[in-house]
This record gives structure tokens, C-alpha cells and sequence, in this order.
């Protein structure tokens, strides 16, 4: 009767295991809330994973819930105008965010102009200039008079305003760095790169310069700006 008990308790031991292998990176549900430095809810802060974007943004009462799986570990919520907060998940399910800025969401909206309403590629949508708390440089990369560079790196140097290069080397004026390199993010059609050795002036369709909030959407990363570089023909264009 014993040897009968222990057989049953072993095969039940051993179907829980199978059971629990079977279910690998099973995902689970993280929630929590959003607030500024003075305790208010935050709505519409863009929640991201591992320095990625979502589709998840915080609630009008500053609340978010997403799926994450177990090989994500950063956790970060974003708003423009007021800041950026990473968390270590660690197997929590609730996590709440405390930003360091005060976030005004009820300001009336500035007289429009045509320049505040020119739209910046920042990585996971676009904003408008009047939305933005930083500076940034564009150029559009098809005006004919680019292509009397030779190279991309002269064509940087000489139009887009904020970026100092050398050679091959490009600094964005501005930001403090957080990390022992000085060298931006660069982008080329959302992939990153360190070589724009073989991208012509002729191919570039717009080059855009972020820095400061606009950049931390990258989290450390962006630290010491971002180049988003796009090419002619990206789009479909």
C-alpha cells in the first residue's frame, strides 16, 4: 500500500512539472499609475518595455496595464513635458511611477503658427514643435543644393543645426552624457548604426536631431542625443 501511495505521488510530482514545462514564457499582466512630482495622475504617458514602444498610454486617472513577458526586465513610463521613469520588473505585477517633472495637462493651447505645428519624428509617433520641451534639428534630405556634398558626414556638418562632426565622429551639442561614450544613437530607417560610411547625400530623404526629453524616449540610449536618419525610398516614397 505504501509503494502504491509513493507511485501516485510521483506520477502527480512529475505531471505537475510537464505541465509547468509545457507553459515557457508564459506572460503575465503588469499594472500600476502614473503620477507627476505633486501626486497628480498622469494620462497619456507611453508606457514601453525593454526601451521599445507599446501601444499602452496611461488612463485619465493615470492608470496602465500591459503584458509582459518573463525575458522583459525594464519597464518605463514617458511623457514629454514631464520626464521619464525606468522600473526593474523582477517578477512584480504592480508597479506604480513617480515622475520628476509637473505635468500641466490642462494648459490652454498657444496661438497656432505654422512653425509650431511642423511635426518631428521622436521614434514612436510624431509631435508637433509647440509639444516639445527640447530643441531639435531637421533638414529635408531631397532639396537639390545637398547634393553638392560629397559625403554624408560634410552634408551633416554643414545643415543640420545642433551637431558638431569631425571626421567621422558626431556629437550633438547639448546634452550631458550619462555614459562614458559621447557618440549619439543613430538611426538609419529605425535600425541602428555606427557607420554611415556608405549612405549617399543623394539617398538621405530627411535627417532629424533629438535631444534632451525628446531623446529619453530611448531611455539610456538616447542619452547623448539621437540621429534618426531616413532614406529615400523608406516609406514608399
Amino acid at each position: 500500500m505504501r509503494i502504491l501511495v509513493f507511485v501516485v505521488i510521483s506520477v502527480l510530482i512529475a505531471g505537475a512539472l510537464d505541465l509547468h514545462a509545457q507553459k515557457p514564457g508564459k506572460k503575465f499582466t503588469v499594472s500600476g499609475t502614473v503620477t507627476d512630482a505633486n501626486n497628480n495622475p498622469v494620462s497619456g504617458a507611453y508606457i514601453l518595455l525593454n526601451n521599445k514602444n507599446t501601444d499602452v498610454t496611461t488612463d485619465s486617472k493615470g492608470f496602465y496595464k500591459i503584458k509582459v513577458k518573463p525575458s522583459d526586465t525594464l519597464i518605463t513610463a514617458f511623457i514629454m513635458n514631464g520626464g521619464l521613469k525606468e522600473e526593474r520588473i523582477n517578477g512584480r505585477t504592480t508597479i506604480d511611477f513617480k515622475l520628476s517633472g509637473v505635468v500641466s495637462q490642462a494648459t490652454p493651447k498657444p496661438a497656432v503658427n505654422k512653425e509650431d505645428e511642423q511635426e518631428y519624428n521622436i521614434g514612436y509617433g510624431t509631435l508637433k514643435k509647440r509639444e516639445m520641451t527640447t530643441t531639435v534639428g531637421k533638414i529635408d534630405g531631397t532639396n537639390k543644393k545637398y547634393a553638392s556634398y560629397t559625403n554624408i558626414y560634410d552634408m551633416i556638418k554643414g545643415e543640420v543645426p545642433g551637431v558638431h562632426v569631425a571626421g567621422k565622429r558626431i556629437t550633438i551639442q547639448g546634452p550631458s552624457s550619462l555614459n562614458l561614450s559621447t557618440e549619439p544613437l543613430i538611426l538609419v530607417n529605425g535600425i541602428e548604426t555606427s557607420n554611415l560610411d556608405d549612405i549617399s547625400p543623394l539617398q538621405v530623404k530627411s535627417i532629424e536631431v533629438l535631444k534632451g526629453a525628446a531623446a529619453s524616449i530611448y531611455g539610456s540610449r538616447g542619452a547623448n542625443g539621437v540621429i534618426l536618419i531616413t532614406l529615400v525610398g523608406s516609406d514608399g516614397k
